[in-house]
């Protein structure tokens, strides 16, 4: 399969350091120095279901397809305000489409999943045209009175459309039960039989711990899909990392010995939007010409669980 077509969407509301030091004990210099997010865009008044079906509508005229030529969508999300009916089922209705969909839920590596996910279709000859969709709302999981996670994230959706090709030449997924790391617990409707105490926990994280576990994982997937094929770290021409902290990225560019202008970011202006962070950077990548054909690129993202996956492709 390759890439044939991306699109993204961004939530109007930019919520920069400063608007963020008014109710926080922060500042713009503390949230940069640590995670080099600088601002954020976060859902106001939007539905993210609205901005996952633009983001698709995108992509489709990216591609030059039409909904109705899918033959599945993917769509990987980790909280919206739907527990069901699935996030999925709600953007091929707003696309116009009638192929099945399913939804996954893979944490920050939901779009390298899914990628793996369509690839096993692809060799099974079940489709042509797949759509994934990697729509989130993590600004919606923090306390935002904890300074230490709530100044991470922010909103966004993306969307690629796979056609068929020989241009993912690798992908790697790991997981690692380490649940007790980044977290989140919401309490669900009482039933007159419950008896055990329930409670909502916004989103829990171990920083240092988290940190150690993506440079660790992201390197270890990323030199697995290159030994794959016997290529090298010099071989690659753009690297697409999950946009979680800008430490992150350094610490697993210093390991791969490879130069800055390997490694674009938008984590400046976007913070950390979950599974929809590596589609984004993608699309925007794009969309300023950054790809040439048949440039090699590899994309690593990590999230919790802990869970993490590489993948290697030809533009």
């Amino acid at each position: 399969m390759k890439i044939i077509g991306t699109g993204s969407v961004l939530p109007k509301k930019i919520v920069t350091n400063e608007m963020l030091s008014q109710f926080l004990d922060t500042s713009d210099e503390w949230i940069t120095t640590r995670t080099g997010v600088k601002s954020r865009h976060v859902i106001s008044d939007e539905k993210l279901e609205d901005m996952a079906i633009e983001a698709a509508q995108k992509a489709l005229a990216d591609a030059g397809i039409s909904a109705a030529d899918l033959d599945y969508i993917i769509c990987s999300n980790v909280v919206n305000e739907y527990i069901t009916p699935q996030l999925s089922c709600i953007i091929q209705g707003g696309i116009g489409a009638s192929c099945p969909c399913i939804d996954i839920n893979c944490a920050c590596a939901g779009f390298i999943f899914a990628l793996d996910l369509a690839e096993s279709h692809y060799k099974a000859g079940k489709v042509k045209n797949v759509l994934i969709v990697c729509a989130e709302e993590p600004s919606r999981m923090p306390d935002w009175a904890d300074r230490r996670t709530c100044v991470l994230f922010g909103d966004g959706a993306g969307a690629a459309v796979l056609g068929p090709g020989d241009n993912i030449k690798s992908i790697k997924l790991s997981s690692s039960s380490a649940t007790d790391r980044l977290w989140q617990m919401r309490r669900l409707q009482p039933t007159p039989f419950i008896t055990k105490e329930e409670e909502d926990v916004p989103l829990q994280m171990k920083g240092q711990e988290v940190f150690k576990f993506a440079v660790k994982a992201a390197e270890k997937d990323i030199r697995r899909t290159l030994e794959e094929v016997n290529c090298t770290p010099d071989d690659v021409d753009h690297y697409l990392l999950h946009q979680a902290n800008i430490r992150i990225i350094d610490s697993i560019r210093h390991s791969m010995e490879q130069p800055q202008e390997k490694f674009p970011t938008n984590i400046e202006d976007h913070g950390n939007s979950s599974s929809s962070s590596c589609p984004i950077l993608l699309d925007e990548c794009r969309k300023a010409g950054r790809f040439k054909p048949g440039d090699l690129i590899s994309m690593s993202a990590f999230g919790a669980g802990f869970v993490s996956g590489a993948v290697l492709f030809e533009w």
